[in-house]
């Protein structure tokens, strides 16, 4: 699904990555302890979510490159700006989230197959501390979650992190009451059902602009069709619809001129400019202008014509 329509929150450079940091100390903090109360109390679900709370570090601390990296001016080697380093960095939180999820259903039915015993007490108390600090960590990063893929994959991670840190607090408390030690794979199961689900969710617009797919928000024929509306154009023809990155969608196309219009390309063409960008927003505009005496033979829609 798309994220097209998020809202842009603008928050200053400096203060998101002050943000960014905050997230990154106390969740490092929290694995800490999460790893130590699962190691004393026995319990594979509080590893897990430890295991999970230390990607939600490290993803803070790839998303908190990648922004650096995004700010940086284009140059020579990169022509088109660093922007989409948030990406490739999302990209790699949800693979990473993927590779997890899959480990903890393999934990689980280890557990399944051999029961260990589990302190219930011990659970619950870190538990209720990590969800606390999943808390802390999701305030740091919503508002910029809006407005990036790369912080959205991270804020993403300490959500799933604070529904199983509540139902870690379930299974501990049922084990408790009722010595169900079954409960702690089956949490660790819904766990990682969770980080599966979400990750695949999310996982596919931010393949789509690595892939160089046309923005989802953006019909392509109406894009195509605009132009060919503009008063002086007969035709439009090897089209490249795609996303430089989350927010700025390009388009690179041939235009066919009228006949007699073509003392009016100029015009012609920056009206085809000015018309994408008030209508799709469209920021990145190159067009290569033909005159109808002079049209590439047997053109395709799309791609780039044939050699």
């Amino acid at each position: 699904m798309g994220h097209g329509h998020h809202h842009h929150h603008h928050i200053d450079p400096a203060a998101g990555d002050r943000r960014v940091l905050g997230a990154i100390a106390v969740n490092m903090a929290l694995t800490v302890a999460q790893i130590i109360g699962g190691i004393l109390s026995g319990s594979l679900a509080l590893i897990a979510d430890a295991l999970h709370n230390f990607s939600d570090a490290i993803s803070l601390v790839i998303a908190f490159g990648a922004r650096k990296i995004a700010r940086r001016p284009r140059d020579a080697d990169m022509t088109f700006g660093y922007g989409r380093a948030e990406v490739v960095a999302a990209l790699i939180n949800y693979t990473t989230l993927i590779v997890i999820g899959l480990y903890l259903l393999y934990e689980a039915a280890m557990r399944f197959a051999d029961p260990q015993p589990v302190a219930g007490w011990l659970i619950i108390i870190i538990a209720g501390i990590a969800v606390a600090v999943d808390t802390v960590t999701a305030l740091l990063t919503y508002r910029m979650s809006q407005s990036s893929v790369n912080i959205r994959a991270a804020f993403l991670h300490n959500v799933a992190d604070a529904l199983g840190s509540v139902a870690v607090i379930v299974a501990g408390t049922l084990i408790l009451l009722f010595d169900w030690q079954w409960v702690d794979p089956v949490v660790t199961v819904l766990i990682a059902g969770y980080i599966l689900w979400q990750s695949a969710r999310e996982i596919g617009p931010v393949i789509r602009i690595l892939m160089l797919g046309s923005p989802p928000q953006m019909v392509t024929a109406a894009v195509l069709d605009t132009v060919r509306d503009v008063d002086g154009v007969t035709g439009v023809h090897h089209a490249h619809l795609w996303q430089m990155d989350e927010h700025t969608a390009a388009l690179d196309a041939h235009v066919v001129i009228a006949a007699g219009r073509w003392s009016d390309a100029d015009a012609i063409k920056t009206q085809i400019k000015s018309v994408l960008s008030e209508k799709f927003a469209i920021a990145h505009t190159t067009l290569e202008l033909e005159c109808a005496q002079h049209v590439c033979v047997s053109p395709s829609e799309f791609g780039a014509p044939a050699n």
